[in-house]
């Protein structure tokens, strides 16, 4: 198949998802109701009584309190843990869809137009079911965030009496990201900056050196880390530091797997280390698997100058002594 017989089977393959049922008539989960109701004029701001007092909801000619009208698509929102882990069947043409914009490159996406038709106001009690069907998937059109199709759906809310109460055209743009298509392999993220402050700047400042300062009350010698503004013990406020000599041993460990962040890589190994000086502090652990860390395992230092800025402090497994 030549590349233009492949570009037309693809836009044959993506134009048949047009008037396709991506979503079939789903239930929400609760009827509409007054605490929800609340929570949500409260978290905008909106403070429309007939949305709270039935007094005065029936003043306006209302049999009682009514629903936000923008709140329709919350009734029949499925929560997180169905987004985790769906039912058999649920989102069969939506995961179908999207798998198909991904082959074509099409693996970003912003929403870029909402635009709600209501029919009748939502009360309490009543139950909102939801169906989705796809109006539209535009030519690929170039954009400023890169090449990409416009894919309109029409979402329709109805009643336990199947009656439409509303409608909302909802538009997407999923996109080729310029940028990956000008830089396949963009650089490593940095690693998250840490706080510095009048406190704790030697530390940083020794470890550009790869030094290792341990703050030092100048009046009782009791070491801290980390760094604060006076003894914990005496209390003083004069204090200067002294450099530690980088053996240790595992205090305490874990081994974390969340939150991922682009300039780690995963799990993470930290540990308390306590330093031969009598103070401990936290650090990652490298050169050594998880399942190989035990308590009490000795341990040096060693220096990770991950980016110009900062240099931090880690630890490795001591070598091994000959008999």
């Amino acid at each position: 198949m030549s590349g233009e017989e492949r570009r037309a089977d693809y836009e044959e393959r993506l134009q048949a998802f047009t008037g396709r049922e991506l979503r079939p008539r789903t239930p929400g989960q609760d009827p509409v109701n007054q605490p929800m109701i609340r929570h949500w004029a409260e978290a905008m701001g909106d403070t429309n009584p007939v949305y709270t007092d039935a007094a005065a909801a029936r003043a306006t000619g209302r049999d009682g309190v009514v629903a936000p009208a923008s709140m329709v698509q919350a009734w029949t929102m499925r929560g997180y843990a169905a987004t985790v882990d769906p039912r058999p069947g649920d989102g069969d043409g939506f995961e179908a869809l999207v798998a198909l914009l991904d082959e074509g490159g099409y693996t970003s996406v912003v929403a870029t137009d909402s635009e709600f038709t209501f029919l009748r106001e939502l009360a309490p009690g009543d139950r909102v079911a939801v169906r989705e069907t796809v109006e539209s998937v535009s030519a690929e059109k170039r954009t400023g965030l890169g090449p990409g199709r416009f894919v309109t759906t029409l979402k329709t809310y109805t009643d336990d009496d199947g009656e439409t109460v509303a409608t909302q055209r909802w538009r997407t743009l999923r996109f080729r990201p310029a940028a990956a298509e000008e830089d396949p392999a963009p650089p490593p993220a940095p690693r998250p900056r840490p706080a510095v402050n009048r406190d704790n700047a030697f530390f940083f400042e020794g470890a550009k050196d790869h030094r290792l300062l341990i703050q030092r009350c100048a009046d009782c010698s009791r070491l801290r880390h980390p760094p604060g503004p006076c003894c914990p013990a005496c209390g003083s406020t004069d204090w200067d530091t002294v450099e530690a000599g980088g053996r240790g041993e595992v205090y305490s460990f874990v081994v974390s797997h969340h939150p991922k962040h682009p300039a780690f890589d995963t799990p993470y190994l930290v540990a308390v280390v306590a330093l031969a000086e009598g103070t401990r502090l936290i650090t990652n652990l490298t050169g050594v698997a998880p399942e190989d860390v035990t308590i009490g395992m000795p341990v040096v230092l060693d220096w990770l100058d991950a980016d110009p800025d900062p240099t931090l402090p880690v630890f490795r497994p001591a070598p091994t002594e000959a008999p």
